[in-house]
């Protein structure tokens, strides 16, 4: 593996090396290496491109890592990865797509990602998106996240893309049974022309049931930013959803909320707040020795911390 891939590994996976447990690291749309363990098995789908992931019940204290990578212009990837969590597992999920692209077309993957999580188990996924290339090709990421949880599930998602994606459309769909919990975190910046939209819904069908989804974003030069949510309550039920953004420069943020009550027992709560970086928190920055853009910049990062 050449420094290129290596580079883009720490920034989608935090790996400085050969991850433990379970693995599959795809590099330019083909595998490049694969580990699995007793409890977690790693399968090539035969039909369409993309793995299973198999996790049995009663896995404790394990992770897999499935980074994907793209170093050549004009690759587009597309793949199909579905995650089958065995009852009362309790596992961490680390994915993520790195690009490095240096020539003059398009590079792109699409990711679409299901989860399929027995009764009372629980997942942590870590998923970063990462964009980097001096030629003028564009990088363009599509992940799409479907859940489904059974009955005590509970799925913790974070989500973090902060550069160099020019173009993305991120879709994430749950189905929750009784006492299923859903928790969604997503940090976004934009910059330049760059386009993004992201596009949440969630349906709490069983008793007890809740979800929790929070996107915070940070949009700057001519970008665009775009936040569709929806969550369904059709049981006595919790739902919340957050968008928070900071717009600057000639930047454009959206936010449409939607929340559909079908039981009366149904608590159902949206906040959305888009505003640009107050001028108080700059100066007081700037009187500990900061210049303007540095106060700028320690207030975009300790918000998207």
């Amino acid at each position: 593996m050449d420094e290129i891939a290596k580079t883009l590994l720490r920034e989608v996976a935090d790996l400085h090396e050969v991850p433990t447990g379970a693995y599959n690291i795809r590099a330019n749309g083909k595998l490049d290496s694969r580990n699995t363990t007793a409890n977690i098995n790693i399968v090539t789908k035969e039909d369409k491109p993309g793995i299973d992931i198999i996790i049995a019940p009663g896995t404790k204290r394990e992770s897999v890592h499935i980074p994907v990578i793209i170093s050549e212009t004009g690759l587009k990837d597309l793949v199909y990865n579905d995650f089958y969590v065995g009852e009362d597992a309790d596992v961490t999920i680390i994915a993520g797509c790195g690009i490095h692209n240096c020539g003059d077309q398009e590079s792109a993957h699409d990711g679409i990602h299901t989860f399929h999580l027995g009764k009372n188990s629980k997942v942590r996924y870590y998923e970063k998106h990462y964009g980097e290339g001096d030629g003028n090709g564009t990088n363009v990421m599509n992940p799409t996240t479907v859940v489904y949880l059974d009955e005590g599930a509970y799925l913790e998602m974070e989500t973090t893309q902060i550069k160099g994606i020019d173009s993305t459309k991120r879709v994430t769909k749950g189905e929750l049974k009784d006492h299923a919990t859903f928790i969604v975190r997503e940090k976004i910046m934009t910059h330049g022309c760059q386009f993004a939209v992201t596009d949440f819904d969630v349906q709490l069908n069983g008793e007890g049931s809740s979800t929790n989804v929070m996107s915070r974003s940070v949009a700057k030069g001519k970008s665009r930013q775009e936040f569709f949510s929806n969550i369904e309550g059709n049981a006595r039920c919790s739902g919340h959803s957050e968008c928070d953004a900071i717009i600057m420069d000639e930047a454009i943020v959206a936010a449409s909320p939607k929340l559909t009550a079908a039981n009366i027992d149904a608590s159902l709560i949206h906040e959305a707040a888009i505003g640009k970086i107050a001028g108080e928190q700059i100066m007081k920055l700037m009187t500990l020795g900061l210049s303007e853009a540095e106060a700028e910049e320690q207030i975009v990062n300790g918000f998207l911390k």
